[in-house]
């Protein structure tokens, strides 16, 4: 009896969060270019949907503040929490903003997951021209 409902329990977690579901190989990364600006720092809003993260690339100036604001729009238990590009574990309610804040980084990228790491998204420093 046990090993049937560790075994559910298993094939659940499993198609609740597949990795790279729905998203072919060939498919670009959404890039978030824009957002609202408020008090020097802006704001982008990305949704944690079956497919992921939607932006899963915002590149930002090097050192500038922002808000990411995640809306989790699908009832997934990996989705139910973000691992924030500062490690802390952030949980993420259903249809509910959650603001996390970020520094772009002087270089190269910080990255966000979900809870099971099966989704991913970056943070990119994009050199000034």
């Amino acid at each position: 009896m046990i090993r049937a409902v560790s075994l559910v329990l298993c094939l659940v977690a499993f198609t609740a969060c597949k990795k790279d579901a729905g998203k072919p190989a060939d498919q670009p990364a959404a890039t978030a270019t824009t957002g609202t600006v408020e008090g020097g720092v802006r704001k982008i809003a990305v949704t944690a949907n079956a497919e992921g993260y939607s932006p899963d690339k915002i590149p930002g100036k090097p050192g500038e503040k922002l808000v990411l604001v995640f809306t989790r729009t699908v009832d997934a238990s990996c989705l139910s929490q973000l691992k924030a590009p500062d490690g802390k574990l952030v949980d993420l309610p259903l249809n509910k903003p959650v603001e996390v804040a970020v520094t772009v980084p002087q270089s190269g990228e910080v990255g966000f997951a979900c809870g099971m790491d099966m989704f991913h998204g970056v943070v990119v420093a994009q050199p000034s021209s």
